[in-house]
């Protein structure tokens, strides 16, 4: 510690076909070397061109350059074998201790020469201490070819700094625009402002007026012609087909919104920093496996409502669907980088472990919570249904299910697609994401859309008689998933530069994950928004 280093001579290599060859292809795909400085990650300084804007890190420096000699055409490869370490401390002027709080490097690629025969105390012709003799450029840079020797060098230089340990990430956390993000808020808040007034509008003006309507019809013809939602009000409650697979994923939905919850609340309060690695993975897959109480609890709720006896193979299913999906795929991709030997695979112990939590603790409690859920009494309906359904009538042309239902999934996914780019820029571009403030704004705002449209469009569809509304308002909302997994697909195209065949899997498996999860969770939003505000409209009504 504060000893600067020149020219300490790490290692002498020849490198052989085989090991040259894997440089070269390194070096050709952009791969970076990262280290760890207590606790804080290696990062090389990029200046700006333009004046006043600060400088930007990368994170690791890049194995080597790809780059011609002068006078000829030929791709050559160079390796960075000579790093310039630079340590930034703060001293604490009662102990005169210091604490490391930066680590930045200057990589070069040098030919380095020494005289006369190798050994331990050969010194270097191009980097010498002892003429002060320093690397400061690439201009007789080290080319990787087989049977060439490589020596390795570094030199060491500390630097006192005025950034307290405390604030020692905020240099790798600068923020690049942040009104990019207000304007997506903004542009949100627009979304929603305009949802709200639709729904305003449909309380207040029609079912007023309906009700009061309702209410005061008179003579007996009148009464015979009824139209609009109150005609099916016989039919509303009346359990819909499938309805074991609606409750698993209501049930499921729950599960992930507390989960998600909870997580971006520790996080806006600053309990998962960058600087813990992997903390923010660890808190979700806790999170998740002891919201199971919750899962078990709310899908035997409405499995009771609808009239169903075997809460045990709810829980069960409950507790198996999502993450068996979820894990069969997760499975497949690891498979495929274990595949490529790569050391990004989670080894097996971690894969175990990962079932352990999910059998032995979130199955248990997902049957803890169907068991008090199905022991509470059943959620009464509003309105009694009739034995015999009616026929619904034929639908205009823009309530289609299949339209009605993917204009839906528009909305919520425009309130939030710009912080999505954010996140997928930081998850595949190798960057911190930090603005969790932000993320939790728009999460607000996403609630909050998929439940107004859910209930516009189901109100619509009740007005054209269609009493089918279970499936359809989970589907509505769910919706926006299949445009998240779109725009995922454009994202692909437009801004990675992924060429090998696995690389692509993996993105489009873990997204089409990120999608499945998005439509479990915006569905459920839907779902209960709408639940409520059929309750609320059949509870008001005096039905003879």
């Amino acid at each position: 510690m504060r000893e600067p280093q020149m020219c300490s001579v790490l290692c002498r290599i020849t490198l052989d076909a085989k090991a040259a060859k894997q440089f070269q292809e390194k070096i050709d795909d952009e791969y970076r070397v990262n280290m760890i400085l207590d606790n804080l990650p290696l990062v090389v300084p990029i200046r700006r061109l333009d004046q006043g804007s600060p400088t930007v890190y990368q994170l690791g420096y890049h194995v080597g350059l790809k780059g011609q000699y002068t006078g000829s055409k030929e791709e050559r490869f160079f390796i960075h074998n000579h790093l310039a370490f630079t340590v930034k401390y703060h001293r604490d002027p009662q102990t005169d201790s210091a604490r490391i709080v930066g680590f930045e490097v200057k990589p070069y690629s040098i030919k380095h020469e020494y005289e006369g025969k190798w050994s331990e105390n050969t010194r270097l012709t191009t980097c010498d201490p002892h003429t002060k003799h320093t690397v400061v450029n690439s201009n007789t840079p080290q080319e990787v070819e087989a049977n060439k020797e490589i020596i390795f060098t570094y030199d060491v230089e500390y630097q006192e700094s005025d950034v307290k340990w405390a604030s020692r990430w905020d240099a790798y956390l600068l923020m690049s625009d942040d009104q990019i993000h207000w304007f997506s808020i903004v542009n949100s808040l627009m979304i929603v402002l305009f949802l709200s007034g639709m729904v305003a509008m449909i309380m207040l003006r029609t079912l007023y007026r309906d009700i009061s309507k309702y209410n005061e019809i008179e003579t007996q013809e009148e009464a015979q012609e009824e139209t609009g939602w109150k005609l099916v009000h016989g039919d509303v409650f009346r359990p819909p087909s499938n309805s074991d697979l609606l409750c698993v994923y209501v049930g499921t939905g729950i599960q992930f919104l507390g989960m998600v919850l909870v997580t971006m609340i520790f996080a806006v309060f600053g309990f998962l920093s960058p600087s813990n690695r992997g903390g923010l993975m660890t808190a979700m897959l806790l999170l998740w496996v002891f919201m199971g109480i919750f899962a078990g609890y709310a899908s035997s709720r409405l499995y009771k409502m609808f009239k169903g006896t075997e809460w045990k193979k709810i829980s069960l299913k409950t507790a198996c669907l999502f993450p068996g999906i979820v894990f069969a795929i997760f499975f497949v991709l690891n498979a495929l980088i274990w595949g490529q030997k790569s050391s990004g695979a989670v080894p097996f112990g971690t894969m175990f472990a990962l079932v352990v939590m999910w059998f032995g603790i979130s199955v248990p409690l997902v049957f803890v919570g169907g068991y008090i859920g199905f022991k509470k009494p059943a959620i009464e309906d509003p309105v009694k249904t009739n034995k015999i359904p009616r026929q619904i009538p034929e639908q205009a042309w823009y309530m289609n299910p299949i339209f009605s239902i993917l204009i839906g999934g528009i909305l919520p996914f425009g309130a939030v697609f710009i912080e999505l780019f954010f996140i997928l820029t930081s998850i595949w571009l190798n960057q911190f994401y930090y603005i969790f403030g932000f993320l939790f704004l728009v999460f607000i705002i996403l609630l909050i859309t998929c439940a107004e449209i859910t209930i516009v469009l189901c109100y619509f569809q009740l007005c054209s008689e269609d009493y089918l509304w279970w499936w359809r308002s989970y589907l509505t909302s769910g919706s926006s998933a299949l445009y998240l997994f779109l725009y995922a697909t454009f994202y692909f195209f437009t801004k990675l530069e992924i060429t090998k065949l696995v690389s692509g899997m993996l993105y489009f498996g873990y997204m089409l994950i990120a999608s499945y999860a998005f439509f479990v969770l915006t569905g459920t939003i839907g779902f209960y928004a709408c639940f409520w505000f059929t309750r609320l409209i059949y509870s008001s009504v005096k039905i003879d």
